[in-house]
């Protein structure tokens, strides 16, 4: 029996993500400030989901950014936020 926790369903990834972020706001973070750490996995679910809108993700200078927040790709087991 796996001691790792199970992955989450594509669109509950998402929603998570939103929900941390959201709670960061609440904690009164500045998104300037943060970073999500992704697994390849999440990455490319928010890249790729239809449920991320278009307004929801950039992609300049190099850098990707989720709802305003810096993101970081690769080097973590479990996606993150960083920075409160």
């Amino acid at each position: 029996m796996s001691s790792q926790p199970r992955p989450l369903p594509k669109q509950d990834t998402i929603i998570a993500l939103r929900a941390i972020l959201a709670d960061a706001d609440d904690k009164g973070a500045d998104r300037a400030g943060l970073t999500l750490h992704l697994t390849h996995r999440d990455a490319a679910l928010l890249k790729r989901s239809p449920a991320v809108a278009m307004e929801e993700i950039s992609f300049r200078d190099g850098e990707m950014r989720f709802l305003g927040v810096k993101v970081e790709v690769g080097d973590v087991t479990v996606s993150a936020l960083a920075g409160l």
